[in-house]
C-alpha cells in the first residue's frame, strides 16, 4: 500500500494521504503519490471530481523533517520542485479538486490545501505554515497563495509566527469554504463531489479555467477571457442538451466522461 491510497466511486476519485503514523508528512513517496494522481486523473476521463483526504487523525502535518534532515541545498531544492509543480497542476486539471481537511494542516500541508479549488475542514482541523519555527520559509506556494487568498498583511503574520489558526479562523479569512462537525466530514465532501459530478464535465472545466487563470489576470482581461469561454461553452452537446431538459423540464443528461 502506498503513501497516497486511491479510490473511485461514482466518478469520484478518493486520494487519501496513507502515513498515519507520521500524520501523513510529506516525503519523497508522498510527493511521488501526487504526481501519479495528477497523471491517473488526466489519462483517466471518467474521473469528475477529486477528493483529498487524510488518514488518522491528520490531514497532513507538513513535510517529513528527516527528510530534509538528509537533505543538501540541493537534494532540498529538488523535492520542493517536485511538490510545488504536482501542486500547480492541480489548478490546471480539468476536474475540480476538493480538500477534505480532517486534522492538521501545516506546512506543506496547508499548501496542499490552498492548491486545491474547494477546502471543506472538520471542526478539528487547523492551519498554518510553522516553517520559521525551524528556521526555514515555505516552498511550495505557503508565501504567495496565503497572501492572494487572506490578504498579504495577515499572510505575513502567520509566516513570520508561524502561527497556528482554527477551522473557523481560517473559514473567515477565507481559507476555507465550509467548516462542518467531524464526524460529518466525509459525507458532506461526497455530497458535495457527487453534485459536481452530476454537471457537464466541459463546463465544469471551462468554469474552472475561467476562475483560476482569469483571477490571475487583470479584471479587463479576466472578463475577456470568461467571454470567450462562455461562447466555446456552445460548442459542447452538453449545451445543447442542458438548454433542451430546461425547456423540457426534465432533468439534464450531460455525458460522463470529459
Amino acid at each position: 500500500m502506498g503513501a497516497i491510497v486511491f479510490e473511485k466511486e461514482d466518478g469520484i476519485l478518493w486520494a487519501r494521504l496513507n502515513r498515519p503514523e507520521a500524520l501523513n508528512a510529506i516525503n519523497e513517496e508522498v510527493v511521488e503519490g501526487l504526481e501519479k494522481l495528477v497523471a491517473k486523473v488526466r489519462e483517466e476521463k471518467d474521473i469528475r471530481v477529486v477528493v483529498i483526504i487524510g488518514t488518522g487523525k491528520a490531514f497532513c502535518a507538513g513535510a517529513d523533517i528527516k527528510m530534509f534532515l538528509r537533505s543538501d541545498t540541493f537534494a532540498a531544492r529538488e523535492i520542493i520542485e517536485r511538490l510545488g509543480k504536482a501542486l500547480e497542476a492541480f489548478e490546471d486539471l480539468d476536474v475540480p479538486v476538493i480538500a477534505a481537511i480532517n486534522g492538521f494542516a501545516l506546512g506543506g500541508g496547508c499548501e496542499m490545501a490552498m492548491a486545491c479549488d474547494i477546502v471543506i475542514a472538520s471542526e478539528k482541523a487547523s492551519f498554518g505554515q510553522p516553517e520559521i519555527n525551524i528556521g526555514i520559509i515555505p516552498g511550495a506556494g505557503g508565501t504567495q497563495r496565503l497572501a492572494r487568498l487572506i490578504g498579504w498583511k495577515r499572510a505575513m503574520e502567520l509566516c513570520l509566527t508561524g502561527d497556528r489558526i482554527s477551522a473557523g479562523e481560517a473559514e473567515r479569512l477565507g481559507l476555507v469554504n465550509k467548516v462542518v462537525k467531524d464526524e460529518e466530514l466525509e459525507n458532506e465532501v461526497r455530497n458535495l463531489a457527487k453534485k459536481i459530478a452530476e454537471k457537464s464535465p466541459y463546463a465544469v472545466m471551462l468554469v474552472k479555467q475561467a476562475v483560476n487563470r482569469g483571477f490571475k489576470m487583470g479584471l479587463k482581461d479576466g472578463i475577456a477571457y470568461e467571454r470567450d469561454l462562455f461562447a466555446l461553452s456552445f460548442s459542447s452537446e452538453d449545451a445543447r442538451e442542458g438548454m433542451t431538459a430546461f425547456v423540457e423540464k426534465r432533468k439534464a443528461e450531460f455525458r460522463k466522461t470529459r
